[in-house]
């Protein structure tokens, strides 16, 4: 099937061209209209003519990236530049933000702003969405990628561990949802991407913490897809299998629990930074605007076994 449009759509602001031509073959007209009738066929037209590509743009966007001075965060916050959006990054380490946003800025040309938060803490969380907001306008895309992990068996951790976990991984997402989730709302068009992990599905002894705070983002995630579905407003979470990331120097330096991972990965190996990249430019963009309340895991397979 081809379609052309056979006008050059020159008419004046508010109606549509006098002759409108749509043609599924050659010679054959199926469709010819006077101005002001505009047709669901030409809407369909149009549709098929944009680029597929562009869906993935984000120009005019402003994201946010927690924990995004390093590791995951950083590929995903360049990535989400690349594709055009000015960038906010934040960690509790300012100048390693700031080092971040200026590898951006040179690297991409847009703004990039750099704070320093805590973001298990409401008081720094309302202060970071004034500070960003102020640099760049209001946050159009929110990437809860700040995390932490303390491994050890249950009877070996303390409550001090646990509650640190849960605080940052668990709590500090639904607070910056719960900050710049209803500016989202309230403009008709938002994205909330959570950073789960492979542990949002299944268990690896030793990690208790974090297991548990990954699988209650997984769910966090499904109830905030639901509450704000009707308003423009997606979210959903991108859980990674094992990545060479400073959270995994433990592992990295082990050649034997090295090794016990990459033989668990049906892809037979660990994932590199730019694999997170083009899930956070969907996630992120019109071209995920049917998903909500989804994972979308980055893992070599490890899930599917």
């Amino acid at each position: 099937m081809r379609w052309t449009i056979l006008s050059n759509c020159s008419a004046p602001a508010g109606t549509w061209a006098t002759f409108i031509e749509i043609t599924i073959s050659p010679g054959r007209a199926l469709n010819s209209l006077e101005a002001g009738q505009p047709p669901a066929l030409f809407y369909a037209a149009m549709d098929g003519l944009r680029n597929a590509l562009d869906l993935f743009r984000l120009e005019g966007k402003r994201a946010l990236v927690t924990g995004g001075a390093k590791g995951l965060g950083k590929a995903m916050a360049e990535a989400l530049a690349q594709a055009g959006a000015d960038i906010a990054i934040a960690s509790r380490t300012l100048s390693e933000c700031e080092n971040a946003a200026r590898e951006i800025r040179e690297a991409t040309g847009r703004r990039a702003f750099a704070a320093a938060a805590d973001v298990s803490v409401a008081q720094e969380v309302e202060r970071l969405r004034c500070g960003v907001e102020s640099a760049l306008g209001p946050v159009d895309i929110l990437v809860n990628n700040a995390g932490i992990n303390i491994r050890g068996p249950v009877e070996e951790l303390s409550e001090s561990d646990w509650d640190a976990v849960i605080a940052t991984n668990l709590k500090a997402p639904f607070l910056c949802a719960r900050a710049f989730g209803p500016g989202m709302c309230l403009r008709g068009w938002g994205r909330v991407i959570n950073l789960g992990s492979i542990l949002s599905a299944v268990a690896i002894p030793g990690r208790a913490p974090y297991a548990s705070s990954k699988a209650g983002l997984l769910n966090l995630t499904r109830v905030l897809a639901l509450e704000w579905a009707a308003k423009g407003v997606t979210v959903n979470a991108i859980c990674p299998g094992p990545f060479a990331t400073d959270m995994n120097k433990q592992l990295l330096s082990d050649p034997a629990k090295y090794q016990a991972f990459v033989e668990r990965i049906p892809m037979g190996r660990w994932g590199e930074l730019r694999d997170i990249a083009g899930a956070a430019v969907f996630l992120a963009s019109e071209a995920s605007a049917f998903v909500t309340g989804s994972a979308l895991f980055i893992d070599g397979g490890w899930t599917a076994q």
